[in-house]
């Protein structure tokens, strides 16, 4: 056991070691039963841009659960859906964007531009 000590703490690096393989190992086997159910349910094409996948390229389709939680996981797959790496993603972002309060719209109007850049050109030109 290897202690580290530092202003008024000690870390048992052992216990840590094992609390973060015990949870790798807990995320492998959830990971593992759904992906491998969503992939007997459902084809093998993700569900946002239809990019088909083959058993040479089917790691790069993920299992995204629709309502964002990853322990609502009912056998007939209803909150599941296979997307593609980049589709996922973009999903994922989105969410996080939403949940951030940004829309993807504007909250004010933009200004026009008024600065011209040219509007002495005609000047230099003549010199």
């Amino acid at each position: 056991m290897v202690k580290h000590r530092s202003p008024g703490k000690s870390i048992d690096t052992d216990k840590l070691d094992k609390i973060v393989a015990d949870a790798r190992q807990q995320a492998e086997k959830r990971l593992q039963g759904y992906r491998e159910q969503s992939l007997r349910i459902h084809p093998w094409i993700c569900g946002r841009c239809a990019r088909e996948f083959t058993r040479a390229n089917l790691h790069e389709l993920t299992v995204h659960h629709k309502d964002h939680n990853h322990d609502n996981n009912p056998p007939d797959g209803s909150n599941w859906e296979n997307l593609c790496l980049y589709c996922h993603d973009n999903e994922h972002q989105r969410y996080v964007d939403k949940v951030r309060g940004y829309d993807g719209m504007a909250r004010e109007e933009p200004k026009p531009a008024t600065h011209n850049p040219f509007a002495a050109l005609g000047d230099l030109l003549k010199k």
